[in-house]
């Protein structure tokens, strides 16, 4: 389950990246490729859990795959968080930059 949130993340952070290819001013790059970077990263792991459980790789319990949904919405949580801090540093509206000078006018 976690291969597949950090994947449906990164194809919907690519569709949306490409929607807007010329103009980069939202930094979606950097979440698309945090995103496939968690993806290649849980496809290793799926092949060396494959590799050790054969058969069993492809029945696990219910409460592995509730507790890999969890860890894989923690991850795309994460990303976004991350990637809303480098927004807000880079600050390419002026929006933070706007409002703080806006307070201390005030």
């Amino acid at each position: 389950m976690t291969l597949l949130t950090a994947v449906f993340a990164a194809i919907v952070c690519t569709v949306i990246w490409y929607r807007n290819a010329p103009n980069n001013e939202m930094k979606v790059g950097v979440l698309c490729f945090m995103y496939w970077g968690a993806s290649l990263m849980w496809l290793v792991d799926a092949i060396f859990a494959y590799a050790e459980l054969r058969d069993e790789f492809f029945t696990p319990a219910p409460a592995d795959m509730l507790n890999d949904l969890y860890l894989g919405l923690s991850v795309v949580a994460l990303g976004l968080i991350i990637w809303l801090v480098i927004l807000l540093i880079k600050d390419p509206k002026g929006v933070v930059a706007a409002a703080l000078s806006k307070k201390k006018q005030a």
